[in-house]
């Protein structure tokens, strides 16, 4: 529910600009989480390939991060 009422005072303070912002920032963390459930459930089926497998998760992981960070740059420099 926090999550809901950090959207809503956004939008309202930001219009358009801050819902985008919003769901940059709820996509990211979907799309980390889902990287690391899939890492784990890899994990468990090979423990040999723990090394590779988290190195290319901590990767993907940073490339989300990255473009949502820029998202939300974006979504805040349209409103000013």
């Amino acid at each position: 529910m926090e999550i809901l009422a950090i959207l809503l005072e956004a939008s309202a303070a930001a219009g358009w600009a801050g819902i985008g912002a919003g769901i940059a920032a709820v996509g990211a963390g979907l799309g980390v989480g889902r990287i690391g459930g899939s890492a784990l459930e890899a994990m468990a089926r090979q423990p040999e390939a723990i090394g590779d497998l988290r190195a290319n998760m901590i990767i993907a992981a940073a490339l989300v991060e990255g473009v949502a960070l820029f998202a939300v740059i974006v979504c805040l420099l349209a409103v000013v």
